[in-house]
């Protein structure tokens, strides 16, 4: 991509869903090139920017000056004009129980390139359908970032659970003068499970149960996981489980 010229991107590409959106943003703010997206996820049921995405645009348009257009909730067409990455302290609120994940994905490689390091408070949903949840940052996309000597630190003071949402994280980064590639086409030997089971707001024999499910579907595997239970502080109800992966893998995922 030429620097300075805008981009034209249709949203409907591929699976025509918010991925193209953020992808495209983030780039645009990185590389500095203007984007100009139609068709906002085209191919979803209810097209056009919902609140979780309307937050991303904002928060990049904040974070680097950009000048914006079209950025409103169901806005199917945007055109973003980034200026330069500034760093430092930013707190941003869904409004809703849309994805603090996605949202933090989209302006952490970002802030990377921030002039100085930032802190960012997100408020929304941190584990509800269709989107990683906070756990799934932790433990799979900041030690991805690690490997390319990105410093990326995240905690949840509050999980958000569909519909109320109400979830609050925290990321702090630390900038740099560039990343480095890596390869993790091979994950190696298992040697190690970690097993979350959550509730917030309900009986906490729901978070046993489904660690006694998640052991009873694992025990084919031979290893004994480290397990939590763990009653999460929430504004709403949900319920959580899952499982963290543990691989010894080097810079190149051999």
């Amino acid at each position: 991509m030429k620097q300075g010229k805008r981009v034209e991107i249709d949203g409907r590409h591929g699976e025509g869903g918010g991925q193209i959106l953020r992808t495209a943003l983030t780039l645009s703010a990185i590389l500095g090139v203007p984007v100009h997206i139609t068709h906002i996820r085209g191919n979803r049921k209810k097209p056009g920017l919902r609140p979780q995405h309307l937050v991303a645009v904002n928060a990049l348009a904040s974070i680097t000056g950009a000048t914006v257009e079209g950025a409103k909730v169901d806005s199917r067409e945007l055109v973003f004009e980034p200026g330069k990455i500034r760093g430092g302290s930013f707190s941003f609120d869904i409004g809703t129980a849309g994805s603090t994940g996605l949202v933090v994905q989209t302006i952490i490689p970002v802030l990377l390139f921030g002039k100085t390091p930032s802190q960012v408070r997100i408020t929304g949903g941190t584990h509800v359908p269709w989107s990683p949840p906070f756990h799934y940052l932790k433990a799979v996309f900041l030690p991805a970032l690690e490997k390319m000597d990105g410093e990326v630190s995240l905690e949840i003071d509050e999980w958000g659970w569909y519909p109320k949402g109400g979830g609050k994280i925290t990321a702090s980064i630390r900038n740099t003068t560039g990343l480095k590639p890596i390869s993790l086409s091979h994950r190696g030997r298992l040697i190690n499970l970690h097993v979350l089971s959550a509730v917030s707001n309900l009986p906490l024999s729901i978070a046993k149960r489904q660690r006694d499910q998640t052991l009873k579907r694992i025990d084919y595997l031979g290893i004994q996981p480290t397990i939590c239970i763990e009653n999460a502080p929430s504004p709403g109800q949900g319920t959580f489980k899952g499982h963290s992966s543990f691989w010894p893998l080097n810079s190149r995922g051999e």
